[in-house]
């Protein structure tokens, strides 16, 4: 975390020459009252200010330093400052870790100099302090002072310039570019910033996350704290990906482990930085919206049309009106408007401020989770704007009275101009810019209010294990399944043979149909390994020969049948995030269709089914065009199943494959129908605990 001192520091000392100079100019321009205390070896003064020629001569420690020079000298300046306690320094300078090895040797010079001293970046522009002034910049920043406002952490710098020189009223209280993060990671900046009064809100524009681990324990802070989150997450494309490793020396990461961290964590992620600010924008005024019901009001149906198909692409919907409700608008609205949601208001109370607020207050009392009245304002450089005057009083004033959060948005982002914002957000309602950003955003706050709704997780999700692991080894499919057996999944009754009369027999004792497979194969079917729907003596001891040429050992297992449908229930490793769950749709329809969501460990019940209900097949599942419902609770016992054996081998676990999981009738459970486990050296499971359980019936 950033200390309070270093955060609200009230002496600055800045090093440098032209940075150092804006630094002053930022700090004098947004209002700091602090003493600033330049330092150079040449200069007398800068912007005015007396200059000091070095760290020994400063009239104090510092509550915080900006150093804008050479990397070699910002080591020497910033050991100089720690020797003198200052509060914290920003380290400007490039040529760190993200220039190749002599800069990685430099960062561990710099790391030690700086002790105990917090210290943010290198190769980062710093942090801005809008609440006390404290402009700890190098650049402009067209930001203002305020006394409340939401909390920005960006993973590049002129993304971060570029967020303050928005036109659309955010209010921002804290701005930070965490450059190198080398002490302050993503991590420190939300918890620091989620305990500050005057931060409503938290935003993030993140190319990576190194400690997934960490991420989920801040992003449960800032939930206790009350402060909600939205992130934009690039680097998912390869070119983006390969960009964000160039310039940070970073992992972008896993796109949709990425996705998995943030649902887990209670954090909206968002595709844009304008749909960003404006989401931003909406949790500052209201907060997680309560539901995903949006009320819409305008003069035009073309405003609503584009507004409806907007919405159709997303979990918001347009709820109709109550039947009291359309009653109470039709009391108040002209004869010939028909009522309904959107509402089409047309222009016969336009310019008449009184009976625009009679119909936006009945209209607000339907009680929708978040109501919108539509409002382009004309150009403010070529024409006149005071038609539309009634129309923003009337809204204002209608809020007032209105239980429930209200927005204004404009169709193009343009046509919402910053006066008028500030104006909205003054009197408690969201300003909203554009619809195809907008939409997106009030999509976002009613996901974080849905997530904040569930309970926390319990438990932090499992630490990423390093593994260098080039000789890995698959086990067998029976081995595998005894494996899996003992940690409570379903497995077919089966028996393991070498002789077409042991193949005989073993299918007479478990029943036909029967399957043969050649043990020790990965991908059986490619080299046909598999005989499926044996029913006869003969057609087994054909099959048990032609496996016998593949393989020594010979699998014989009972057929499942009558499957409802089938799943894929995955374990893989990744470099971040460790190990991993992956859900999806089974047998054939894995490659063809691609359909799944991954799961982070440990997991629950509640985070399984919703995974499981997410799947585009998920339908499947619940009775599709009249067939049987699937038992639902089994496959998620079966899933549970599969994570706890992954937890227990954590170290030396690789990748896991249940495919197919055979999903039966509600009420009669699931069978794994095959299975791949591949584990580090020494970690093999002995074969004969498949023949242990042989001759028991399925878990």
């Amino acid at each position: 975390m950033l200390s309070a001192r270093f955060l609200r520091p009230k002496s600055i000392a800045v090093f440098g020459g032209r940075e150092a100079k804006k630094v002053i100019e930022q700090c004098e321009a947004v209002g700091f009252t602090g003493e600033i205390w330049p330092v150079h070896p040449k200069h007398t003064e800068i912007s005015g200010r007396k200059t000091y020629r070095s760290v020994a001569e400063l009239p104090n420690s510092p509550d915080a330093a900006y150093i804008a020079v050479n990397r070699n000298l910002s080591i020497q300046i910033v050991s100089e400052l720690a020797a003198r306690n200052a509060g914290g320094v920003v380290c400007y300078a490039t040529g760190f870790s993200e220039s190749g090895k002599d800069g990685k040797e430099l960062e561990q010079q710099l790391l030690k100099a700086a002790g105990n001293m917090p210290l943010l970046g290198p190769n980062c522009y710093g942090f801005l302090n809008y609440i006390q002034g404290a402009m700890m910049w190098p650049d402009q920043q067209g930001g203002r002072q305020v006394d409340q406002g939401v909390a920005l952490i960006t993973m590049s710098s002129n993304i971060a310039f570029n967020l303050t020189m928005q036109r659309r009223g955010l209010p921002i209280s804290y701005l930070v570019s965490l450059g190198n993060r080398l002490k302050f990671d993503l991590q420190d900046a939300i918890t620091t910033f989620a305990q500050q009064e005057e931060v409503t809100a938290i935003g993030l524009y993140v190319e990576g996350i190194a400690d997934p681990r960490a991420f989920q324990e801040a992003a449960e802070v800032a939930r206790q704290f009350g402060k909600p989150i939205v992130a934009l997450k690039s680097g998912h494309s390869e070119v983006a990906s390969r960009v964000v490793m160039s310039h940070t020396a970073a992992l972008s990461g896993s796109d949709e482990l990425i996705d998995a961290l943030f649902e887990r964590s209670g954090v909206a992620r968002v595709n844009s930085l304008e749909t960003l600010i404006e989401t931003l924008k909406l949790l500052h005024v209201h907060g997680p919206l309560s539901g995903a019901r949006v009320g819409a009001m305008s003069t035009s149906g073309g405003d609503m049309t584009i507004l409806a198909d907007a919405i159709s692409e997303t979990t918001l919907t347009l709820a109709p009106l109550s039947d009291s409700g359309a009653i109470a608008l039709k009391q108040v609205v002209h004869e010939r408007m028909v009522v309904g949601n959107p509402l089409d208001y047309q222009l016969f109370d336009w310019g008449d401020q009184e009976r625009l607020q009679i119909t936006y207050e009945a209209f607000m009392n339907e009680g929708f989770d978040l109501t919108v009245s539509m409002l382009d304002l004309p150009r403010e450089d070529r024409c006149d704007g005071s038609d539309w005057q009634s129309a923003e009083y009337a809204f204002i004033e209608a809020s007032k009275n209105a239980q429930y959060p209200t927005a204004v948005m404009s169709t193009i982002s343009d046509n919402l101009p910053e006066a008028l914002a500030l104006r909205l957000f003054d009197s408690g309602i969201v300003p909203l810019n554009g619809i195809q950003a907008a939409v997106p955003a009030i999509e976002a706050a009613a996901r974080i209010g849905q997530l904040w709704a569930r309970p926390s997780p319990t438990e932090l999700i499992l630490p990423s294990v390093p593994t260098d692991l080039p000789d890995e080894q698959i086990i067998d499919e029976a081995s595998a399944k005894a494996a899996l057996a003992k940690h409570g999944l379903a497995i077919p009754s089966s028996r393991i043979v070498n002789t077409e009369e042991e193949g005989v027999a073993a299918a007479n004792a478990l029943g036909y149909p029967v399957v043969i497979k050649a043990l020790g194969i990965a991908h059986k079917t490619d080299v046909g390994g598999v005989r499926l729907n044996l029913t006869s003596p003969a057609s087994v001891a054909e099959a048990v020969s032609e496996m016998r040429l593949l393989a020594q050992d010979v699998l014989v297992e009972k057929m499942v049948t009558s499957a409802v449908t089938e799943l894929i229930v995955g374990v893989n490793r990744d470099e971040q995030f460790g190990l991993h769950l992956v859900v999806g749709a089974g047998g054939i329809m894995v490659e063809l269709l691609k359909d799944s969501q991954p799961l982070l460990l440990p997991t629950s019940r509640f985070e399984i089914e919703a995974a499981l209900r997410s799947l585009k097949t998920s339908s499947l599942l619940f009775g599709f065009r009249g067939r049987k419902e699937a038992d639902l609770e089994a496959v998620i016992d079966a899933v549970l199943a599969i994570a706890a054996y992954a937890q227990a081998h954590a170290a030396s676990l690789i990748e896991l494959d249940v495919n197919p999981l055979m999903v039966l009738a509600k009420g009669q459970g699931v069978v794994a129908a095959d299975a791949l486990i591949r584990l580090a050296p020494g970690a093999l499971h002995a074969k004969q605990s498949v023949r242990e359980i042989a001759d028991q019936e399925p878990v």
